[in-house]
C-alpha cells in the first residue's frame, strides 16, 4: 500500500465499485470492509490503528485542549490531511475518534469522487462515523455473542475488549436489535456533583421477529438521557449500597398480575473513589434466563417486585 492518503481513496473506490455506492449501504457493511482491507488479523488496538493512519497517510496530532465539547476533529489540505483528538483521552477513546474522523473523510471522498452521491448531512454524518467506530472495534458477530456469554453484562465486556463502558452499552443495542427487547442505561453523576445523578447513555432494541415481544411502555416510563436518579429506585439502591440489585418483576398493569419486566443494576466501584457509575439492563420477565451468567457472576441482591418504578 502507498504511503500516501490514496490508500483511501482505494478503499472508497472499492466500496464504491462492491456496492454501487455507499446509498443503502450500513456502517456494519463498512466497517467490515475496512477491517478486511486495513486489519486483517491484527489485534482491534490503538497501535494498529496508528498505523492503519500512517499507511493512509494521514498524521495524528494530541491536544490538550480541545474546542468546546469536541473530543476530535480533522483538518484536509490538498492531499494531507490531520486528525486531532483529546492528548488526555483514554486509549478507547482516542481509537474511536481516529475511526469517527476517517468515517466522515470517506464520506467526503466518496463525495468528491462520484457526482451523482448526495453526501450526509451534518447531523447524519456525526452519527454514521459514530456507528462505523463502533462497528471496526466492537465487530458484530463475534461481540453479540460475547453479548450473550456475559448475560448482557455492560462492566464485564468493557474489560474484555478494553472499551469505555459507554460504547459498550450503545453497541449492545445495535447488535442486539431485531433479536430481543432490551433497554440499558448508564448513571453518572452530573456534572459538578458528587450526589445527584443522572442518565448519561441508553440505548433500546427490539424484536422484530416476535413482534408481541416487546415493551412499549407510557413516555417517561424508560428513562431517557439526562433523567435523574429517583429515590429507591433500582439505580439509587445500587449506588447507595455499592451493590448489585436486581427486581424480578416490574409490574405495569393497574391490578399487578402482568409478568411485566425484570432489571439488574450493577455498580463500577472504585476503591478509592467510590462509586462511578451504574449499569442498568430491563429485559422482558420472561427473558430474564437471559442474564443468567451476570447473575451467577456478581450474585445480585434480589427484589421481589416493583410497580411502575425502576
Amino acid at each position: 500500500m502507498n504511503n500516501d492518503f490514496s490508500c483511501l481513496r482505494i478503499f472508497c473506490h472499492q466500496v464504491v465499485s462492491k456496492y454501487g455506492g455507499l446509498q443503502g449501504v450500513s456502517e456494519e457493511q463498512i466497517a467490515k470492509e475496512f477491517r478486511a482491507l486495513y486489519f486483517r488479523n491484527l489485534p482491534l488496538n490503538l497501535k494498529t490503528l496508528k498505523t492503519v493512519a500512517a499507511m493512509c497517510g494521514i498524521e495524528l496530532k494530541g491536544l490538550a485542549r480541545m474546542p468546546g465539547s469536541m473530543r476530535g476533529y480533522h483538518e484536509v489540505y490538498d492531499d494531507r490531511i490531520i486528525i486531532y483528538f483529546k492528548s488526555g483521552d483514554s486509549s478507547s477513546g482516542i481509537q474511536n475518534t481516529i475511526l469517527h474522523e476517517m468515517r466522515e473523510i470517506i464520506e467526503t471522498l466518496v463525495a468528491d469522487t462520484n457526482p451523482g452521491y448526495t453526501p450526509l448531512r451534518t447531523t447524519a454524518r456525526h452519527i454514521a462515523a459514530n456507528k462505523f467506530a463502533s462497528a471496526v472495534l466492537l465487530p458484530e458477530e463475534t461481540f453479540r455473542g460475547k453479548v450473550y456469554q456475559t448475560g448482557l453484562d455492560v462492566m464485564t465486556l468493557s474489560k474484555i475488549y478494553s472499551k469505555s463502558c459507554s460504547q459498550v452499552l450503545l453497541r449492545m443495542g445495535e447488535v442486539l436489535q431485531g433479536r430481543l427487547f432490551f433497554y440499558a442505561a448508564l448513571y453518572e453523576p452530573e456534572p459538578d456533583s458528587e450526589t445527584a445523578w443522572q442518565v448519561s447513555y441508553r440505548t433500546v432494541s427490539y424484536n422484530e421477529e416476535d413482534p408481541d415481544s416487546n415493551f412499549r411502555g407510557g413516555e417517561g416510563f424508560l428513562p431517557r438521557k439526562g433523567r435523574p436518579v429517583l429515590p429507591g429506585s433500582l439505580a439509587d439502591m445500587a449506588i447507595q449500597s455499592k451493590k448489585a440489585y436486581m427486581v424480578r418483576q416490574i409490574s405495569v398493569l393497574d391490578d399487578m398480575t402482568d409478568e411485566g419486566l425484570t432489571a439488574i443494576a450493577r455498580p463500577l466501584i472504585d476503591p478509592d473513589a467510590g462509586t462511578l457509575m451504574v449499569a442498568e439492563v430491563i429485559l422482558l420477565s420472561h427473558d430474564s434466563h437471559v442474564l443468567g451468567p451476570q447473575i451467577d457472576r456478581v450474585k445480585p441482591v434480589m427484589v421481589g417486585h416493583f410497580h411502575r418504578h425502576i
